[in-house]
């Protein structure tokens, strides 16, 4: 197999497991990913999780500010086949069309459900029961392409963004290396997606990370976990933001209370009315404060002056 030219587009750590795989049974001849990013207070730059992984390998980067303007060094690996991973812009057809075996993309949701870029995020806030992995050819528009392979697992009720991430990144790294042999040997699958079921995961806007104590504590409880560990939910609390990391659902239900009032103080947390019900806040990072649990925070103030402030 060593034979096969790949290029391998993708930036996040959710990729590494798929491309480390593919150099360790291809000839992986270059990496394109996002350009680099400062980070921190100090504002270092900081190579992309796959860019490490190829430096690593001594395989060749190369970091377009857009791929659809600068992508010559990509045809000049000649790529047999060109395989995507969360790279984060549209290619261009002139990639799309090179490679003699196309060019294929590792998504993590069960297209046509959740195209875009935030599916596993979404496939938690929006309540899904099941997701997956899919393993499409690229056409021009978002993951719109003809299927190849498909491997679906359940979301568990202790899933979080991270726990759903690993296990897709493990599950995409499994079917990518059951996948590429039949694409090479033409006895792979096409099947051509269903638009009238998509639906659609874009990328998180910040407003989205805010918590709305008027939805149900279901909601709250699922978009609290489809943001964890990064970038975290919040909430404000005496005009300061708050983050909140780890919550649970309690059986009480408030008649008289307003929606993110705090109603009770519990061992492991507060307790705040929603829609329906009751939340506890369990895992917190108070503004200008570490993060920590929220019985923590607790033992260092007053308790009953809490209970009765609404958060928004």
């Amino acid at each position: 197999m060593k034979n096969i030219k790949i290029v391998f587009m993708g930036t996040p750590i959710f990729c590494v497991p798929i491309l480390e795989s593919l150099i360790e049974k291809y000839n992986v001849v270059g990496v394109v990913s996002q350009p680099d990013k400062a980070v921190g207070r100090k504002h270092i730059m900081q190579n992309t999780p796959i860019k490490e992984v190829a430096l690593k390998e001594n395989i060749e980067v190369f970091q377009p500010q857009k791929i659809k303007k600068d992508y010559q060094k990509v045809l000049e690996w000649k790529p047999d086949l060109i395989v995507t991973c969360a790279y984060g812009q549209i290619i261009p057809e002139e990639l799309l069309n090179y490679p003699k075996y196309g060019c294929i993309n590792v998504h993590a949701s069960l297209l046509p459900k959740l195209r875009g870029g935030a599916p596993i995020h979404k496939s938690i806030i929006d309540d899904y029961g099941k997701t997956g992995i899919t393993i499409m050819y690229m056409d021009k528009q978002m993951d719109t392409g003809d299927i190849i392979s498909q491997k679906e697992t359940v979301i568990d009720e202790s899933d979080d963004l991270e726990t759903l991430s690993n296990r897709l990144s493990k599950i995409g790294t499994e079917l990518i290396l059951e996948t590429i042999p039949k694409i090479l040997s033409g006895e792979n699958d096409r099947i051509k997606q269903n638009n009238e079921e998509a639906t659609y995961a874009y990328n998180i806007k910040r407003e989205e990370e805010h918590i709305d104590f008027n939805k149900s504590s279901r909601e709250i409880f699922n978009l609290v976990r489809g943001l964890y560990p990064v970038p975290g939910a919040n909430t404000i609390i005496d005009d300061q933001e708050m983050k909140v990391y780890k919550v649970r659902i309690t059986d009480r239900v408030f008649m008289e209370k307003k929606n993110g009032e705090i109603t009770q103080i519990y061992k492991d947390g507060i307790g705040i009315s929603t829609k329906d019900g009751e939340i506890v806040l369990l895992d917190i990072k108070p503004f200008g404060k570490r993060r920590m649990l929220a019985r923590d925070f607790l033992n260092g103030i007053n308790k009953e002056e809490l209970i009765g402030k609404v958060l928004r």
